[in-house]
């Protein structure tokens, strides 16, 4: 797995509701708060929000994107976007642009890629496994990302 993957990962795991939300436990907001920081602050983040397979990939622009990594942060984003008050609907709208440019620009066509809904993931660039192939982790994301913010704009919650 990549260091980056790693990363959104995180975003996604301090986020959850039960430590949270149920727990009452500050620390893991604001440790999600700082990893989404980190993954929008960084300077090897693309215009479209699609991280390339490491931020600090020695071969940017010419690196394969992680649309696993966008799909991950988008879903985590959406969930966070319902807990931290003070910065909500920023990360909402990240979370709706990286959705948006995931079905613009990395979806595969019908009867393409196997089945799969996203092209272009990266399962570990570092060990040259998984490059720029469609991967089941991917959609799974994607497809939540999806239903979270089908839900927001719905129901005000996810």
């Amino acid at each position: 797995m990549s260091l980056l993957l790693a990363r959104t990962y995180k975003v996604y795991h301090k986020t959850a509701p039960l430590e949270y939300i149920v727990l009452g436990i500050d620390d893991f907001l604001k440790q999600a708060v700082g990893a989404a920081g980190y993954y929008f602050n960084h300077p090897g983040l693309p215009e479209d929000l699609i991280p390339y397979w490491d931020f600090d990939a020695p071969g940017i622009p010419d690196e394969p994107r992680d649309v696993s990594a966008a799909a991950v942060t988008a879903s985590a984003l959406y969930e966070l976007s319902m807990y931290d008050k003070e910065r909500g609907q920023v990360w909402r709208a990240r979370a709706d642009r990286i959705v948006e440019n995931l079905s613009a620009n990395y979806l595969a066509s019908p009867g393409q890629a196997c089945g799969f809904l996203l092209l272009h993931s990266t399962g570990s660039g570092a060990h040259d496994s998984e490059v720029d192939v469609p991967l089941v982790y991917a959609d799974y994301y994607f497809l939540e990302a999806l239903l979270r913010k089908h839900k927001l704009e719905t129901t005000g919650k996810i």
